[in-house]
């Protein structure tokens, strides 16, 4: 579904001929994988392509045979499911990161909404901002899952860029996750919520979410509807992700918009990591192309109004992906790692924070089998709460955000939108002007993001 200069849509269904013939192709895939028995159907697809034939392609990835096998047999069940809530992961699939976590990485690359803020032309601000919520997918390519947060569980970030940075889990079914970024050029605000599709070797995900970016400035309102993802090979075969269809950054205080396409991956990796668009005035007229890959760079330059690069002007580049770890098990970048490091914790750590979870700490130190027996016993202390909670008669109630009564409508569902109401900021407060605080140690808190104390697990 490509957009042309006008700022339509052309096609529909997020690339409709690529897809005819993805399927075809599909076909051609499964046929060889039909002889795998018990496994006849299933999509492998090798980004690089033609390379091997998916029966060989099937037999690679981060599985063992045996575990692979067994989770096949439970998934077969849930094909064609919104598996959100439904499925309980194993630890193999995991990094040493929550979804809390995650939704901070986009934080790395911030100057650019310093820019944007400082920015006069408003075009070229949708240039810099747009490209700030381009730049998140460079990290969001990692192939592994992010642990789902316990319902009460937080993460703070602070020491970078004078951020100030809250996520909390607001609502277990459906997950729901909500987060306040804020310093001197902007604030943030996300509702994050996911719908999601199996398909058997693979999985759909739908971003049901609310981002909203005010530039201090000049008090611009952004909102952003990105595009859906597809998670390649999830049991059989190397996992890959990609990210085709269109991302819209709308201003809200102007009627200005950016639309990008995201390019589908085809055969032989042809248009792999690809971002095409423009920036559009009020009247839907193109103003400035954007071109490069989400997993790179981006450039800009300014255009007429067929769309066409302005006589004598130049592409130039806007932003680069900083260089990450060589042979990184996680494929973490340099900021990642900062993100689950204590050097971004603010004094007095909340013991809700994810850095506390002892499931994620032993994965990071390389203990799985200790991963796995924290991460089932936080499993079972959160239906503990749950239970308590319901014979209670009480409502669980987020300490940082607030359950709003806007309803806010995605491509693909209804969201409720939750509000940071403020009080961090006056608990941070109240702890950075004392002058005695503890520091946080991993090894000496407990993480505790429980409602109850006496909360009885079953045997």
């Amino acid at each position: 579904m490509a957009s042309n200069k006008d700022g339509n849509q052309s096609g529909s269904g997020g690339g409709g001929g690529f897809f005819s013939f993805l399927g075809s192709s599909l076909t051609n895939i499964a046929k060889s994988v039909n002889g795998m028995l018990g496994y006849e159907g299933l999509e492998v697809v090798n980004p690089e392509g033609g390379n091997e034939d998916a029966g060989a392609e099937a037999q690679r990835g981060r599985w063992k045979q045996e575990d692979r096998d067994n989770y096949w047999k439970m998934m077969q069940k849930y094909i064609g499911a919104d598996i959100t809530s439904l499925v309980t992961l194993p630890v193999i699939i995991c990094e040493p990161m929550t979804n809390l976590q995650k939704m901070a990485e986009l934080m790395e690359y911030s100057y650019l909404l310093e820019l944007a803020d400082e920015c006069e032309d408003p075009h070229m601000r949708l240039v810099y901002a747009a490209t700030w919520f381009i730049s998140v997918y460079h990290a969001l390519q990692r192939t592994w899952k992010p642990f789902n947060p316990i319902l009460g569980e937080t993460y703070e970030f602070v020491n970078h860029a004078g951020i100030t940075f809250i996520a909390e889990q607001v609502c277990h079914h459906p997950p729901i996750g909500a987060a306040h970024a804020e310093n001197e050029h902007f604030k943030y605000d996300i509702t994050s919520k996911v719908k999601s599709k199996f398909l058997g070797n693979s999985v759909e995900v739908y971003p049901l979410g609310r981002s909203r970016l005010t530039l201090k400035k000049s008090g611009v309102v952004l909102d952003l509807v990105p595009p859906p993802t597809k998670v390649h090979n999830l049991i059989f075969g190397r996992t890959w992700i990609d990210s085709p269809g269109e991302m819209i950054l709308t201003n809200l205080t102007t009627g200005d918009k950016v639309l990008l396409y995201f390019q589908p991956c085809g055969w032989f990796g042809a248009g792999r990591y690809e971002v095409d668009g423009y920036v559009y005035n009020s009247e839907e007229e193109p103003k400035i192309l954007m071109t490069g890959k989400w997993n790179e760079s981006i450039s800009y330059q300014p255009c007429d109004l067929e769309g066409e690069p302005l006589p004598g002007s130049t592409m130039k580049e806007v932003w680069k992906a900083a260089e990450a770890p060589k042979n990184d098990k996680f494929q973490y970048t340099y900021f990642a790692h900062k993100i689950n490091s204590f050097d971004t914790a603010p004094k007095k750590l909340l013991a809700s924070d994810s850095r506390l979870r002892p499931d994620r700490y032993a994965l990071e130190i390389g203990d799985v089998s200790k991963a796995s027996s924290e991460k089932s016993r936080l499993e079972e202390r959160q239906r503990a709460d749950r239970r308590t909670r319901e014979a209670k008669g009480d409502e669980f109630k987020p300490k940082w955000f607030n359950l709003s009564n806007e309803i806010c409508p995605t491509p693909w569902g209804e969201l409720e939108v939750y509000e940071y109401n403020g009080k961090y900021h006056e608990h941070r407060a109240a702890i950075d002007s004392s002058d005695h605080v503890e520091e946080a140690d991993a090894k000496t808190t407990e993480f505790n993001p429980w409602q109850y104390e006496d909360s009885v697990v079953s045997a």
